[in-house]
């Protein structure tokens, strides 16, 4: 089925992977969805942690792969024996040494196989893309957590917006209602009750004014904005409406969700860890080459007059024959934990189909709600128009001119609250169906 519209992320991971000249200041004080998402990625303290993680994962898989190249060490020490060790020489004790003695020693060790180094380098690449991995999943959560946030703002200024339209309303029926009264044309429960309706509106006002300021402060926060920077959002209302719609036919796909492959590099390394272990049977092999200063003198002020040097080269080979049964024990315990994770692998799945099912179903609510409530926005404005023509042409009370724009103050606050749930929601089922990509 044709989708019939790009999604809503597509679209602010464009402008992510776009090469913007836009400063930081200029992305705040033109806060629109997109800015706020690229502003988010490239100060969120949980990404840029996630990003340092990266680079100390690639200088611990260079420090393990330097164990591949060649070793050269220097060691030098210097010896005084108060009584030289002797040894019998055809029954004649001989001393083996003088009393003071020092050597330096050059040493160059080059590992032709080793268990560990190989393991190093088996896994670098596996351990790379784990850290990646990581990474991306932090930076949906920001992405996904951002956007929700962005909705929860708008929808709380779009209240305050509306809430001052009724304000100037309803100031505009006290004057008309207190001059109807003042002219003996009514009594003065229509003034009464407009000024009830009025202080009702200006306390919904005030306390949406300061929800406002929480949900900024939260915004704020997901995005890692000094808390000193103003954020001002910008919104198309028209673009928004747009984005509603999503293709509801796409089915789930494991392969697609970041902790799916999370769980597969995890288990990648699982096996590395098994290989590991079944190579504790192999030996390991080395060459190297040595280089001896030794000097030798009863003297300590003449010790260095003379140099006897001496000089090796040669292989060395280790072979593990018996350890109690300890690497058969180790290599059966890491097969299992390779085994395990197939369990993992299914409850990942349940979870992830458990979470899209939901998801999905909430956006279908929220877009079936969505729909009804703008249906009742049209009707509850031209209800307020019709009554308030009919209550001034005298036909109508001011009562249901309080209770018409009652209803239409109620539509429009639930139409812009249901227009931020569902595209909240519809950022939920992306990051079910695991579509949420950037660069």
């Amino acid at each position: 089925m044709k989708r019939q519209t790009h999604l809503l992320v597509m679209i602010i991971f464009a402008a992510v992977s776009a090469h913007s000249q836009s400063t930081p200041d200029t992305l705040l004080l033109h806060g629109t969805l997109e800015n706020c998402v690229r502003y988010a990625l490239a100060h969120q303290p949980l990404v840029q942690r996630s990003l340092l993680d990266e680079d100390i994962t690639e200088s611990t898989i260079q420090s393990k792969l330097a164990d591949w190249y060649p070793q050269l060490n220097f060691n030098y020490t210097i010896q005084h024996y108060p009584d030289a060790p002797v040894s019998l020489v055809q029954g004649s004790p001989v001393r083996t040494t003088l009393q003071n003695t020092s050597s330096g020693q050059f040493l160059l060790t080059q590992t032709l196989f080793n268990k560990d180094v190989l393991f190093a380098a088996h896994t670098a690449d596996v351990v790379r893309t784990n850290a990646r991995q990581q990474t991306a999943e932090n930076k949906i959560d920001v992405v996904v957590n951002v956007g929700k946030s962005f909705y929860a703002v708008l929808a709380t200024e779009e209240q305050i917006r509306l809430l001052d339209e009724d304000v100037r309303r309803l100031e505009q029926s006290l004057k008309d209602a207190y001059q109807r009264y003042q002219g003996g044309i009514v009594d003065n429960i229509d003034y009464k009750r407009a000024t009830i309706a009025l202080n009702s509106v200006k306390i919904g006002k005030k306390r949406s004014e300061e929800l406002l300021n929480v949900r900024y402060a939260s915004l704020k926060e997901l995005m890692g904005c000094p808390l000193t920077t103003d954020v001002r959002l910008r919104f198309d209302s028209a673009q928004m409406e747009h984005e509603v719609l999503m293709d509801t036919t796409l089915a789930v796909r494991f392969e697609n969700r970041i902790e799916y492959l999370l769980l597969q590099s995890r288990k990648n390394l699982q096996e590395a860890d098994l290989a590991y272990y079944k190579w504790n049977f192999l030996p390991s092999l080395s060459i190297f080459a040595g280089y001896n200063m030794n000097f030798m003198n009863d003297d300590l002020s003449r010790l260095y007059d003379h140099q006897y040097p001496s000089s090796v080269i040669g292989v060395q080979f280790s072979f593990p024959i018996f350890q109690g049964g300890k690497r058969l024990f180790e290599v059966k315990q890491a097969q299992m934990e390779v085994e395990r994770y197939d369990y993992n692998f299914a409850m990942l799945q349940n979870s992830i189909n458990t979470e899209f099912t939901q998801a999905s179903a909430a956006y279908k609510s929220n877009l079936n709600t969505y729909a009804v409530l703008k249906e009742n926005l049209d009707l509850a404005r031209d209800v307020y128009r019709t009554i308030q023509l009919q209550y001034t042409s005298g036909t109508k009370t001011y009562l249901e001119v309080i209770t018409a724009e009652t209803d239409l103050r109620s539509a429009e606050i639930n139409y812009a609250d249901a227009l931020s749930l569902v595209l909240s929601s519809k950022l939920d089922v992306q990051k079910a169906l695991g579509t949420i990509h950037f660069q």
